[in-house]
């Protein structure tokens, strides 16, 4: 093993990261190789910085006009030059800034500087490549965002172990969740879950009550002996449309509950900034018990992740991202757009009370983000979406066989009724299993 993860992992030996890492995440570490020397040399280098590899001409990049007419805005450097690999540092520092004051209840509370990614997908991907050894199962709901498969099974070796996502009174499963952590965790004294609210496909957010309770359970898991890696899978943050529901990243509530409790929030830009191919991801750690020394530790291990797949996510979109975030028109915009959103939540929502569904087509609870989901009973949500797309020109998405996932954040307000009008005379059509 390099003597660089020695160091780092000697940092973390006395916290449940270290015993959550995997061989992987055990062998990871920021090399001192270019970047670090060449971060060396643009602090000290006055006289001639001959390191990197970019072309530069009066101190800065060399940049087409072709290229630069288009970027108006941004310095070269800003346009065409290397980020750091574990992003824009002034970038870095503000999305904390935002996760503080999207979630209160960290105030007081001691986090690592968020790293760039780009997107999420490769934020989830990283997680696993540090924490998840083939055959290590990693605790999701029955209805999960299918890119976990892919992540997890496909590209780590590791199994999915599910629960049903609601409970009997329709609500978030806090103790499928907890038979499966301990089933998962069985022999091993450790598990990885992902949490992911609002939760993709369902649009479900738990309540307050719900969130304390997923809380609670887990503290009493840790308590046991047994150490967690939680995902909060953060894709669709701020998209709650219904009083008493979690309004906060449940990272927050996790982040300093417990030193068996290592949590990692998996958030971006995507979705919460509307900028979806600008790949803007980030991932930030918290754990009780550890300070800056030990989540730098962490942070290296994630940049020799990057450094040895990607190298670094992009630039241009993480200095127009922080452009845009230090102007104060900003977060009106935001709000403006988030209203459209919820204004076709609650179409739905008048739909689906004035108009029972066919028999066979079933309305599963949601409050949040893009989505809502039917289970379909007696018949192929596949052969139903097949129906619709051939038959009537509808485009959704089946899972699973059994649920049909409805992205009403593309339709406008106007059309909900229509489109929904549409879903239940094709459900109503099915031919019915015997």
């Amino acid at each position: 093993m390099n003597v660089l993860a020695e160091e780092l992992n000697k940092v973390l030996s006395d916290t449940c990261a270290s015993r959550l890492l995997s061989t992987v995440g055990m062998r990871m570490y920021f090399p001192k190789g270019i970047l670090s020397q060449s971060a060396e040399a643009a602090e000290r280098a006055y006289k001639f910085n001959a390191t990197i590899g970019m072309a530069i001409t009066k101190g800065e990049p060399m940049i087409l006009d072709a290229i630069a007419e288009h970027l108006p805005l941004l310095s070269a450097r800003e346009a065409v030059a290397y980020a750091p690999t574990a992003g824009v540092a002034a970038l870095r520092e503000s999305w904390r800034k935002q996760i503080f004051k999207k979630n209160p209840i960290l105030e007081g509370k001691h986090i690592s500087l968020p790293v760039a990614v780009p997107g999420l997908t490769a934020g989830v991907s990283y997680l696993a490549d540090m924490f998840v050894n083939p055959g290590d199962p990693v605790v999701v709901p029955d209805m999960f965002w299918p890119n976990y498969r892919l992540v997890m099974e496909e590209r780590e070796g590791g199994s999915l172990s599910t629960y049903p996502f609601f409970d009997a009174q329709n609500g978030f499963n806090v103790s499928g969740m907890v038979k499966a952590i301990h089933a998962a965790a069985d022999g091993r004294h450790k598990a990885v879950l992902i949490l992911n609210f609002p939760n993709n496909p369902t649009g479900y957010t738990p309540s307050a009550l719900e969130a304390d309770a997923i809380v609670n359970a887990l503290v009493g898991i840790a308590d046991s002996g047994i150490d967690l890696f939680v995902i909060a899978d953060d894709a669709y943050f701020g998209l709650q449309y219904e009083d008493g529901s979690l309004r906060q990243s449940i990272f927050a509530m996790l982040a300093d509950v417990h030193p068996n409790i290592l949590a990692a929030k998996v958030d971006g830009a995507t979705k919460e900034d509307f900028v979806w191919g600008f790949r803007g991801g980030y991932i930030t750690y918290g754990c009780r018990g550890m300070d800056e020394h030990k989540y730098g530790a962490l942070v290296k291990k994630l940049m020799g992740v990057i450094r040895s797949s990607i190298s670094n996510a992009t630039g241009p979109t993480q200095y127009i991202l922080l452009k845009a975030m230090e102007k104060e028109s900003f977060d009106i915009q935001k709000a403006q757009f988030m209203a459209i959103l919820e204004r076709r939540y609650h179409a739905v929502k008048k739909f689906l009370s004035v108009s029972a569904p066919p028999a066979g087509l079933k309305v599963l609870p949601f409050n949040s983000g893009y989505f809502m989901c039917f289970l379909c009973e007696g018949f192929s949500a596949e052969a139903l979406r097949i129906r619709l797309l051939e038959v009537y020109a509808v485009g959704v998405i089946s899972m699973q066989e059994k649920w049909l996932r409805v992205a009403f954040s593309t339709v406008e307000e106007a059309d909900i009724p229509e489109l929904y009008s549409i879903i239940f005379k094709a459900a109503s059509e099915m031919p019915r299993e015997a």
